[in-house]
Protein backbone atom coordinates (compact mmCIF):
# COMPACT_ATOMS: atom_id res chain seq x y z
CA UNK A 1 0.00 0.00 0.00
CA UNK A 2 1.45 3.34 -1.05
CA UNK A 3 0.72 6.38 1.06
CA UNK A 4 0.63 9.58 -0.95
CA UNK A 5 1.86 12.29 1.38
CA UNK A 6 1.85 15.87 0.16
CA UNK A 7 4.05 18.54 1.62
CA UNK A 8 2.55 21.88 2.49
CA UNK A 9 3.67 24.75 0.28
CA UNK A 10 5.90 27.34 1.89
CA UNK A 11 3.37 30.19 1.71
CA UNK A 12 0.81 28.11 3.65
CA UNK A 13 3.50 27.18 6.18
CA UNK A 14 4.36 30.83 6.63
CA UNK A 15 0.71 31.85 7.07
CA UNK A 16 0.00 29.05 9.57
CA UNK A 17 3.09 29.94 11.62
CA UNK A 18 1.63 33.39 12.25
CA UNK A 19 -1.66 32.00 13.61
CA UNK A 20 -1.76 31.15 17.33
CA UNK A 21 1.88 32.16 17.64
CA UNK A 22 1.45 32.28 21.43
CA UNK A 23 1.29 28.46 21.48
CA UNK A 24 5.02 28.20 20.79
CA UNK A 25 6.01 24.72 19.63
CA UNK A 26 2.42 23.44 19.52
CA UNK A 27 1.30 24.04 15.93
CA UNK A 28 -1.81 22.97 14.01
CA UNK A 29 0.10 19.91 12.87
CA UNK A 30 0.40 18.62 16.43
CA UNK A 31 -1.91 15.61 16.67
CA UNK A 32 -1.31 14.39 20.21
CA UNK A 33 -3.71 14.77 23.11
CA UNK A 34 -1.64 17.54 24.66
CA UNK A 35 -3.21 17.35 28.12
CA UNK A 36 -2.78 13.57 28.29
CA UNK A 37 0.82 13.75 27.09
CA UNK A 38 1.58 16.47 29.65
CA UNK A 39 0.04 14.21 32.34
CA UNK A 40 2.25 11.30 31.22
CA UNK A 41 5.29 13.58 31.14
CA UNK A 42 4.56 14.81 34.68
CA UNK A 43 4.16 11.24 35.97
CA UNK A 44 7.46 10.35 34.33
CA UNK A 45 9.08 13.48 35.75
CA UNK A 46 7.91 12.40 39.20
CA UNK A 47 9.29 8.91 38.57
CA UNK A 48 12.69 10.32 37.66
CA UNK A 49 12.75 12.62 40.69
CA UNK A 50 11.88 9.77 43.05
CA UNK A 51 14.66 7.71 41.46
CA UNK A 52 17.15 10.56 41.89
CA UNK A 53 16.34 10.74 45.60
CA UNK A 54 16.51 6.98 46.09
CA UNK A 55 19.82 6.67 44.20
CA UNK A 56 21.31 9.57 46.16
CA UNK A 57 20.33 7.95 49.44
CA UNK A 58 21.81 4.66 48.29
CA UNK A 59 25.01 6.42 47.24
CA UNK A 60 25.49 7.85 50.72
CA UNK A 61 24.29 4.75 52.59
CA UNK A 62 26.16 2.06 50.64
CA UNK A 63 28.56 0.12 52.82
CA UNK A 64 30.16 -3.28 52.81
CA UNK A 65 32.72 -5.15 50.77
CA UNK A 66 31.29 -4.35 47.31
CA UNK A 67 29.88 -0.97 48.23
CA UNK A 68 32.31 1.18 46.23
CA UNK A 69 31.27 -0.38 42.90
CA UNK A 70 27.59 -0.04 43.76
CA UNK A 71 28.03 3.50 45.12
CA UNK A 72 29.69 4.64 41.90
CA UNK A 73 26.73 3.28 39.92
CA UNK A 74 24.24 4.84 42.33
CA UNK A 75 25.81 8.27 41.87
CA UNK A 76 26.05 7.95 38.08
CA UNK A 77 22.44 6.83 37.86
CA UNK A 78 21.27 9.66 40.12
CA UNK A 79 22.94 12.17 37.80
CA UNK A 80 21.43 10.56 34.70
CA UNK A 81 17.95 10.41 36.26
CA UNK A 82 18.27 14.12 37.04
CA UNK A 83 19.10 14.78 33.38
CA UNK A 84 16.02 12.77 32.38
CA UNK A 85 13.90 14.88 34.73
CA UNK A 86 15.25 18.06 33.14
CA UNK A 87 14.39 16.83 29.62
CA UNK A 88 10.88 15.86 30.68
CA UNK A 89 10.28 19.19 32.45
CA UNK A 90 11.55 21.11 29.44
CA UNK A 91 9.16 19.20 27.14
CA UNK A 92 6.23 19.85 29.46
CA UNK A 93 6.90 23.59 29.18
CA UNK A 94 7.28 23.35 25.38
CA UNK A 95 3.81 21.79 25.24
CA UNK A 96 2.38 24.64 27.31
CA UNK A 97 2.17 22.74 30.58
CA UNK A 98 3.70 23.18 34.01
CA UNK A 99 6.19 20.64 35.36
CA UNK A 100 5.16 19.30 38.75
CA UNK A 101 7.91 19.70 41.33
CA UNK A 102 5.73 19.86 44.43
CA UNK A 103 7.31 17.37 46.89
CA UNK A 104 3.89 16.65 48.40
CA UNK A 105 2.62 15.37 45.02
CA UNK A 106 5.67 13.75 43.42
CA UNK A 107 5.52 10.44 45.29
CA UNK A 108 1.87 9.94 44.37
CA UNK A 109 2.50 10.70 40.69
CA UNK A 110 5.59 8.48 40.37
CA UNK A 111 5.34 5.09 38.70
CA UNK A 112 8.10 3.79 40.99
CA UNK A 113 8.00 3.77 44.76
CA UNK A 114 10.59 5.18 47.09
CA UNK A 115 11.83 2.15 49.04
CA UNK A 116 15.01 2.87 50.94
CA UNK A 117 16.41 -0.61 51.59
CA UNK A 118 18.66 -1.20 54.58
CA UNK A 119 21.35 -3.48 53.15
CA UNK A 120 23.34 -3.05 49.96
CA UNK A 121 21.53 -6.00 48.40
CA UNK A 122 18.12 -4.50 49.30
CA UNK A 123 19.17 -1.12 47.89
CA UNK A 124 20.28 -2.65 44.59
CA UNK A 125 17.12 -4.77 44.49
CA UNK A 126 14.87 -1.72 44.96
CA UNK A 127 16.75 0.20 42.28
CA UNK A 128 16.42 -2.75 39.90
CA UNK A 129 12.68 -2.97 40.57
CA UNK A 130 12.30 0.77 39.92
CA UNK A 131 14.28 0.52 36.67
CA UNK A 132 12.09 -2.35 35.50
CA UNK A 133 8.99 -0.26 36.25
CA UNK A 134 10.45 2.65 34.27
CA UNK A 135 11.30 0.36 31.34
CA UNK A 136 7.76 -1.04 31.18
CA UNK A 137 5.97 2.27 31.69
CA UNK A 138 8.14 4.20 29.22
CA UNK A 139 7.76 1.48 26.59
CA UNK A 140 3.97 1.72 26.97
CA UNK A 141 4.09 5.52 26.75
CA UNK A 142 6.16 5.29 23.54
CA UNK A 143 3.57 2.93 22.04
CA UNK A 144 0.72 5.19 23.16
CA UNK A 145 2.32 8.29 21.63
CA UNK A 146 3.16 6.56 18.35
CA UNK A 147 3.39 9.10 15.56
CA UNK A 148 1.21 11.71 17.32
CA UNK A 149 4.17 13.49 18.96
CA UNK A 150 7.53 12.42 17.52
CA UNK A 151 9.55 14.82 19.71
CA UNK A 152 8.13 13.50 22.97
CA UNK A 153 8.38 9.92 21.68
CA UNK A 154 12.10 10.45 20.90
CA UNK A 155 12.71 11.86 24.38
CA UNK A 156 11.11 8.77 25.90
CA UNK A 157 13.03 6.47 23.54
CA UNK A 158 16.34 8.04 24.61
CA UNK A 159 15.41 7.79 28.29
CA UNK A 160 14.19 4.20 27.83
CA UNK A 161 17.54 3.16 26.36
CA UNK A 162 19.35 4.53 29.40
CA UNK A 163 16.84 2.96 31.81
CA UNK A 164 17.50 -0.41 30.18
CA UNK A 165 21.23 0.13 30.76
CA UNK A 166 20.50 1.02 34.39
CA UNK A 167 18.48 -2.17 34.81
CA UNK A 168 21.34 -4.22 33.37
CA UNK A 169 23.83 -2.48 35.67
CA UNK A 170 21.68 -3.13 38.74
CA UNK A 171 21.06 -6.75 37.70
CA UNK A 172 24.81 -7.34 37.34
CA UNK A 173 25.52 -5.87 40.77
CA UNK A 174 22.58 -7.68 42.36
CA UNK A 175 23.74 -11.02 40.95
CA UNK A 176 27.28 -10.41 42.21
CA UNK A 177 26.18 -9.79 45.82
Amino acid sequence: MTINLQLTDKNTLRERARVNVDKGAVTEGYSGDREEIIRLLNESLATELVCVLRYKRHYFMANGLKSSIAADEFLEHAQQESEHADKLAERIVQLGGEPEFNPDLISGLSHAQYVAGSTLKEMVYEDLVAERIAVDSYREIIQYIGEKDPTTRRIFEDILAQEEEHADDMADIYNSL
